[in-house]
C-alpha cells in the first residue's frame, strides 16, 4: 500500500510517504493505550475546551486545510471550504452536547424502596478508524469528534491517496491541547490493520469505506471479539413524485447527483420518476448536468470536479461500458471534459433493467442512472429493489404525502425535498450492505461505550 499525493487534475505525482514498520505501529499502540489512562479521567468541560479549540483553528486556517484536501482528492474548492466548516460544526456539537448526552440514565425501578438503579456510558479505550478520501476531514471529524468527548482515544488509518489530510489534522489536535497519542495518523499496511484490530488494547473499529472493505475488516473485528461500526456503499434513490416543483426539483437532482464529483455515499445516483412526469425531467436534467463546467478545481467558476485519481475514472468508464454491453443506454451530456486529469464525462444511463447487472450497482462519479415508474406504489418498490440501504429523498408537493413514502422506502435516512444531506446535529447510517451502526448525534457518541449499570440495592432487599 502506497501513500502519497497525487494531483488528480494534473495526474502529478506531489510526494510520497513511507509505510509504517512495525515497530512504530506497537509505539503508537502503547501511546494510545498510555494516553487513555488519563483522557478517560477528564472532565467534559476539559474535553469540550480541546474540541472548541480545534474548530477555531480549523476556521482560522479555512483555506489552507481546504487547498490540502482539492489537491489531494480533487474536489472543488468551495465544497472544500465547506467540508472545513462542517468538520467544525461537528466538533462544536459535542462541545455543546457531549456531557448531557452521556448523562447518567436513572432507571424507574419497579420497587423503589428495593434501591437505586442507573446506567453510566463509559468509554471502552483506544479504537481504531479507518477512513476514506472522498472527505479527508468530515470523514476523521464524524468519528474524532464523539469519541474523544466519549472519553476514548483514537488509531487513525487513512486512505493511501489523502496522506497530507490525516497528518494535518492530527496537528490540529495537538494543536488545540490533545494529549500526545490520544489521537495518531498511522500509515498502516493491510497486515498491520489487522495487528491493530487484534491487539487487546484495542477496543472497537470504525470503518467508512468499499462493501470489500467492510467485510473483511467486520470479520477480523469478530474473531477478534472487537464491536465494529461500518458505514459503506449507496445508490440513494431520488424520487420524483408527478406533484413535485419540477424546476427546483431538477436543481437539486443535479447537484445531489454531482457534489463532489458524483463520489459520495449518499449521491442521488438511482432518479426514479414517475411516468407522467419523466419525459420533463430527463429533458430538464439533461440541460442541468450540460451546464455543468470541469475544469481546475482550485477555479471558483468549476462546478464539476475530477475523480480522485485516474483509477477511480478508469474504474467509473469500465462500468458504464460494462452497463451498456447488458442493454443500458449511455448518453454523454455537455461539453467534453479536459483530456488530462481525472475526469469521466458525465453520463445518462437509461433503459437500465433488473436483467442489467448494473441495475443494483453503485456508480462512484457523474454517472445519473434514470429510472422510470409507472405510480407512487411502483416508484417505492424501484427504490426498494437495492442491496444498499443508505440514505435517498422524494420529491413532492404534498409533505404528508412525501411522509408516507419516505416511511415506506428501506434506507437509514430519507428526506423530502432534499437530497440525502450531511450535517453535525442529524445521524448517518445505513442498513443491508451500507453497513450498521450510527455517527453523529446520541447515537455516534454512544456506539463505543460501556452502558454500565449501577445497582444500590438495600441490604435487607430480596434477592
Amino acid at each position: 500500500m502506497s501513500y502519497s499525493t497525487t494531483n488528480p487534475y494534473t495526474g502529478e505525482l506531489i510526494k510520497t510517504f513511507p509505510d509504517a514498520t512495525d515497530e512504530e505501529v506497537q509505539h503508537s499502540l502503547a501511546a494510545a493505550h498510555e494516553a487513555f489512562l488519563g483522557w478517560k479521567e477528564t472532565s467534559f468541560a476539559h474535553r469540550a475546551d480541546v474540541l472548541q479549540k480545534a474548530a477555531d483553528i480549523l476556521r482560522k486556517n479555512k483555506r489552507q486545510y481546504a487547498e490540502i484536501l482539492t489537491l489531494e482528492m480533487g474536489k472543488i474548492i468551495g465544497e472544500a471550504e465547506a467540508e472545513v466548516e462542517l468538520s467544525a460544526q461537528i466538533m462544536e456539537y459535542y462541545v455543546k452536547n457531549a456531557e448531557t448526552l452521556l448523562a447518567p440514565v436513572e432507571l424507574p425501578v419497579a420497587d423503589p424502596a428495593e434501591g437505586k438503579a442507573k446506567v453510566v456510558h463509559d468509554p471502552l479505550g483506544v479504537l481504531l478508524a479507518i477512513e476514506p478520501w472522498n472527505f479527508p476531514f468530515y470523514q476523521i471529524a464524524r468519528i474524532l469528534a464523539p469519541q474523544l468527548s466519549a472519553g476514548n482515544t483514537l488509531l487513525l488509518k487513512h486512505a493511501s491517496n489523502v496522506p497530507q489530510s490525516a497528518a494535518a489534522f492530527v496537528d490540529i489536535m495537538l494543536e488545540a491541547g490533545l494529549p500526545n497519542g490520544a489521537f495518531q495518523n498511522l500509515y498502516a499496511t493491510r497486515h498491520q490493520v489487522e495487528t491493530i484490530i487484534n491487539d487487546p488494547r484495542v477496543c472497537g473499529v470504525a470503518l467508512t469505506g468499499s462493501e470489500g472493505a467492510g467485510a473483511i475488516v467486520s470479520s477480523q473485528a469478530g474473531k477478534a471479539m472487537k464491536k465494529s461500526t461500518l458505514e459503506l456503499g449507496g445508490a440513494d434513490a431520488f424520487i420524483v413524485l408527478d406533484d413535485a416543483e419540477m424546476d427546483k426539483t431538477v436543481k437539486w437532482a443535479v447537484f445531489g447527483r454531482h457534489w463532489n464529483g458524483g463520489q459520495v455515499c449518499v449521491s442521488s445516483k438511482r432518479m426514479i420518476i414517475q411516468d407522467n412526469v419523466y419525459d420533463e425531467f430527463l429533458t430538464k436534467y439533461t440541460e442541468g448536468v450540460a451546464a455543468l463546467k470541469a475544469g481546475d478545481p482550485m477555479d471558483p467558476t468549476t462546478t464539476l470536479a475530477p475523480l480522485s485519481s485516474q483509477g477511480a475514472a478508469d474504474e467509473v468508464k469500465e462500468k458504464i461500458a460494462e452497463a451498456v454491453k447488458h442493454g443500458a443506454t449511455a448518453t454523454e451530456v455537455g461539453t467534453k471534459v479536459p483530456a488530462n486529469g481525472a475526469f469521466v464525462q458525465p453520463t445518462i444511463l437509461t433503459n437500465v433493467t433488473p436483467d442489467n447487472p448494473a441495475y443494483y450497482w453503485e456508480f462512484f462519479g457523474p454517472v445519473s442512472m434514470i429510472l422510470r415508474a409507472k405510480d407512487e406504489a411502483d416508484a417505492i418498490a424501484i427504490a426498494n429493489d437495492s442491496p444498499f440501504g443508505l440514505g435517498g429523498s422524494v420529491f413532492t408537493a404534498d409533505e404528508k404525502r412525501g411522509e408516507r413514502v419516505a416511511q415506506q422506502v428501506s434506507t437509514g435516512m430519507m428526506f423530502v425535498n432534499h437530497p440525502t444531506m450531511v450535517k453535525a446535529d442529524l445521524p448517518f447510517g445505513g442498513v443491508r450492505n451500507s453497513g450498521f451502526g450510527r455517527e453523529l448525534i446520541d447515537l455516534g457518541i454512544k456506539e463505543f461505550v460501556n452502558h454500565k449499570l449501577i445497582n444500590i440495592v438495600d441490604i435487607d432487599a430480596p434477592f
